[in-house]
């Protein structure tokens, strides 16, 4: 008994794989990927909500802190200094605050310096008016707003500006209550420490709770993207092939139009004739593609996530046999493997291998079916970390078996799929 093994070239033609010879499927290409860090200054999907939440805990602070100010104010020895420190803070505050919804939820590098500049002297004018009271825990006020005021923006900026802008706020607080303040009397201590948490924390959680939430939308919208191949054909071009087809398409159609028109003389000359030649080499990679490449390649490769860690060998485009519910469990089943929690210097990357068809003289699979063998060999995933739903998302591909070796699990998969041959 011998089996229709589903290895055709473009034409239809069936092919051997030679040894030591790549295919071109399986070698690198460009791969045109929005990363987010490409646009960092502009609030993504939803934080919107998050910078308005931001503002309404700054603006707490500020009337909390504003109001021990009018309580302190008799114990300045000079207020004024202290007066200007607020005027310059809520004048940072509310103008970063309009701007930035003015202009579409974003701030650009002068305005954030400004912003800053308007900070540090907040900063500076406050130490100076409390300075001969020798207890800046106590008596700091508009200081300890300028430190919350990082929150105004936490959803516009990276995070790592934020950060350092805070860490240098931390320094001067310390060093000043330091120089400024008796630590000898316990006392006096813990005011000082909750001061400085008071000032320097909000903005260290807001950008912790900011990366967690832009991490957390950008897997989903890629999960959700990726999941448009599970209904793809067979052999079928990627979903960013799109653009560079239009490209082509439009370059295509000028170079005719030209030549129908007489704008480009006849016969072409050598450098238009180029041109030509590498419009139709492009399109027929393209045509090529959608001939050899599957809907697991695309949905690996054009994934931000599975990208970095799955590598895929499919030398017979044995991918493209699996029907929708099976397509959909290996997909799942792949995407929880990479997204398991694991320790942060463990490696974690998933190997899929796809076929080949080994033929047999057994009798065949009942209703005429093929079994495309499918393996699974993950690195740094340990057997009681894989979740129990990717087992439940590899049974609807078909029979499994799996293994453990060194921290890592192997899992065989036996895939019922159609027989090409009888379509």
């Amino acid at each position: 008994m011998s089996y229709n093994l589903p290895n055709e070239n473009t034409l239809g033609v069936i092919m051997t794989s030679k040894t030591g010879r790549k295919s071109p499927r399986n070698s690198p290409r460009e791969r045109r990927v929005v990363r987010s860090q490409d646009i960092p200054h502009r609030a993504s999907l939803g934080l919107g909500f998050i910078g308005t939440g931001a503002s309404l805990v700054t603006a707490l602070s500020a009337i909390y802190n504003f109001s021990w100010f009018v309580v302190l104010w008799p114990t300045y020895s000079n207020p004024v200094p202290a007066l200007i420190a607020w005027i310059l803070l809520i004048s940072a505050l509310i103008g970063s605050f309009v701007i930035a919804r003015v202009i579409g939820d974003w701030l650009p590098d002068w305005i954030f310096v400004a912003f800053l500049c308007f900070l540090a002297g907040a900063v500076a004018l406050d130490l100076a008016a409390i300075w001969d009271q020798n207890d800046i825990g106590r008596s700091a006020t508009a200081c300890l707003t300028a430190g919350v005021a990082l929150l105004i923006v936490v959803t516009l900026r990276r995070g790592v500006e934020i950060l350092v802008a805070d860490g240098v706020l931390a320094l001067v607080l310390i060093t000043t209550i330091i120089i400024n303040t008796n630590l000898s009397d316990l006392d006096r201590l813990a005011p000082q420490l909750t001061s400085v948490a008071f000032a320097v924390l909000p903005a260290v959680i807001g950008v912790i709770i900011v990366r967690g939430f832009r991490r957390m939308v950008q897997i989903e919208l890629d999960r959700v993207l990726v999941q448009s191949t599970v209904s793809a054909p067979r052999f079928a071009v990627g979903m960013l092939a799109s653009e560079e087809l239009a490209r082509l398409d439009l370059a295509a159609e000028e170079l005719l139009d030209s030549v129908a028109t007489g704008r480009t003389p006849l016969p072409l000359r050598p450098r238009t004739a180029s041109v030509a030649a590498s419009l139709a080499t492009e399109l027929r990679l393209h045509l090529i593609e959608g001939r050899r490449e599957t809907w697991l390649y695309h949905a690996i490769t054009e994934s931000e996530m599975l990208g970095k860690s799955v590598t895929l060998t499919d030398k017979g485009s044995l991918a493209g046999l699996l029907d929708p519910n099976q397509r959909d469990g290996l997909l799942s089943a792949i995407w929880m493997l990479v997204s398991e929690k694991v320790k942060p210097s463990a490696t974690r990357t998933v190997a899929v291998q796809v076929g080949p068809i080994v033929p047999t003289g057994e009798a065949p699979f009942p209703g005429r079916k093929l079994a495309v063998p499918v393996e699974i060999v993950t690195t740094g995933i340990a057997r009681n970390r894989v979740d129990p739903s990717t087992w439940e998302a590899l049974r609807r591909v078909g029979r499994y078996s799996d293994s453990t070796r060194d921290a890592s699990v192997k899992i065989d998969i036996e895939c019922l799929v159609d027989n090409p041959a009888d379509v």
